[in-house]
């Protein structure tokens, strides 16, 4: 695998593949595609390794890149940024018993908030949180459940910029780019704001991303490249 430096050391990369069948092989494919990517190196070069806990490690001449993965029923997103610890969390849109869901693992600022959606818009609203809790529960290295299902985290509400700080998170950010009409993607990343770039990695459904990009109305930019 061969492929050029992407710049941009204040970035965040996600790769998002429609063709994962359950097998790990495409999830490091993915994963050594961002350490080719970010740290500059040969895919030779580049080593893909499990931590105790599942997380994954990825090298590439002597230097580990942070780097997050999710997967959901056929997709598979990998979020890599050069320089700070980042997490993902995908979701397939789909309707959920939202309230009786946020009533039993959210805070009550955020079943307050659900409450006042219109009906329609409750499963969307419950996916946005909650993939939300999952990115920054990956992003600080303990999980959901560690990283805090009763966290509080930023309204995912109208225009504004892209990435919004986690209350109480320390310099902790997160924020849903697009990526087309059938995912709910999250992506927290520490330090500071920065541009989001979402790949479209192929499979079915192969530049749905894309088209994504045109009705972005953030303050932070973000680039939906295909592959």
């Amino acid at each position: 695998m061969n492929q050029s430096p992407v710049p941009g050391r204040d970035t965040v990369y996600v790769w998002i593949s429609r063709a994962f069948d359950g097998q790990p092989e495409v999830t490091r494919r993915l994963l050594v595609r961002a350490g080719v990517a970010l740290l500059g190196r040969d895919g030779s070069e580049i080593s893909v390794e499990r931590r105790a806990r599942g997380r994954p490690r990825v090298r590439g001449g002597g230097v580990e890149l942070p780097v997050s993965v999710s997967h959901v029923d056929g997709v598979v997103a990998v979020a890599a940024c050069r320089d700070a610890p980042v997490g993902v969390d995908v979701e397939r849109r789909r309707p959920v018993p939202a309230m009786a869901l946020a009533r039993r693992w959210f805070e009550p600022a955020a079943v307050a908030w659900l409450r006042g959606r219109p009906d329609a818009d409750r499963s969307d609203g419950f996916l946005l949180l909650w993939t939300a809790k999952e990115a920054v529960g990956k992003a600080l290295g303990v999980g959901l459940r560690e990283g805090g299902l009763t966290r509080p985290m930023p309204r995912p509400d109208g225009a504004g910029p892209l990435l919004r700080p986690v209350p109480g998170a320390g310099g902790l950010w997160v924020g849903h780019p697009p990526a087309g009409p059938e995912l709910v993607l999250a992506v927290a990343v520490g330090g500071a704001p920065r541009e989001v770039v979402v790949v479209d990695a192929g499979g079915p459904g192969h530049g749905v991303a894309a088209r994504s990009a045109s009705v972005a109305r953030t303050s932070l930019p973000v680039v939906v490249r295909g592959s």
